[in-house]
């Protein structure tokens, strides 16, 4: 069976996050609903990350086994045509090894989380970001972010429902950054690494925005980091905020020659 990787961009505010569900809306549900007008019976599609309800994929990627031998490019499209109706879009697709795993291949992961600072409500960006309305001290946020680096017990900025067996976990970046956006100041987090923990990020996230708001101080993060308990965690950040923006591999099926991108047909 042809293996395909797809490169999968959606808007989570419709679904209760990528994994299947049998009583409510999921990506997953709605490309492998997709798949099944294409190639009729059951199909159960592999991703990189399984994202809560309410965040963002900008990158996501997932495999799926088809039986019939299709071109990246008309496959990537009949999918979208039957995608329409639900924000969710194929960006990108590629033929994959018979071997190649969307999830237990990739090596690093990489999040984004968005934070806009102004005081007027948001109207292009509702639902796209966590809106605040009080500045935010960015170098502040940077110096407490440091403390998170490398290989750590995260158990802080674990969930209480999460299922990996091991609270170990090392973060290779956490960048914070502010950009003069179109709609507003905003605070920018990249967030990579190997894998997470369940709400790691969002729960890095909302404890620095209490270093940026000046009710902790950045050492208080490596306090926090070293209680090992969940109680010492701040808020955690909202999901709207958040995206998966990127998934890397040793070698990455979108860089061959045949891929959707590759394939699509120039405009004249």
């Amino acid at each position: 069976m042809p293996r395909y990787a797809l490169k999968i961009e959606y808007h989570g505010a419709p679904f209760s996050g990528w994994q299947r569900q049998n009583d409510r809306p999921s990506v997953q549900g709605a490309i492998e609903t997709a798949l099944a007008q294409l190639e009729p019976g059951a199909h159960n599609i592999a991703a990189a990350g399984r994202t809560d309800a309410g965040v963002h994929g900008l990158a996501q990627v997932a495999h799926c086994d088809l039986q019939r031998d299709w071109a990246p490019f008309r496959l990537s499209e009949a999918l979208n045509f039957h995608l329409h109706k639900v924000p969710v879009a194929i960006v990108d697709c590629a033929r994959a090894p018979s071997d190649w795993h969307a999830r237990f291949g990739a090596r690093e992961r990489r999040y984004v989380y968005r934070i806009l600072m102004r005081r007027a409500p948001a109207t292009h960006l509702k639902g796209l970001v966590w809106q605040v309305k009080h500045p935010l001290d960015v170098d502040a946020m940077q110096a407490g972010a440091k403390h998170l680096l490398g290989k750590h017990d995260f158990t802080t900025f674990r969930s209480t429902i999460c299922q990996a067996e091991s609270p170990i976990k090392t973060l290779e970046r956490l960048d914070v950054t502010r950009i003069e956006g179109t709609h507003g100041p905003e605070i920018q987090f990249d967030v990579r690494a190997r894998s997470f923990l369940h709400n790691q990020v969002r729960s890095f996230v909302g404890t620095l925005e209490r270093v940026g708001s000046g009710s902790w101080t950045p050492d208080h993060i490596k306090d926090a980091l070293a209680a090992r308990t969940r109680s010492a965690c701040g808020t955690v950040a909202p999901s709207m905020g958040l995206y998966l923006a990127g998934v890397s591999y040793p070698e990455n099926p979108f860089d061959a020659a045949d891929t959707a991108l590759a394939s699509r047909p120039m405009p004249q």
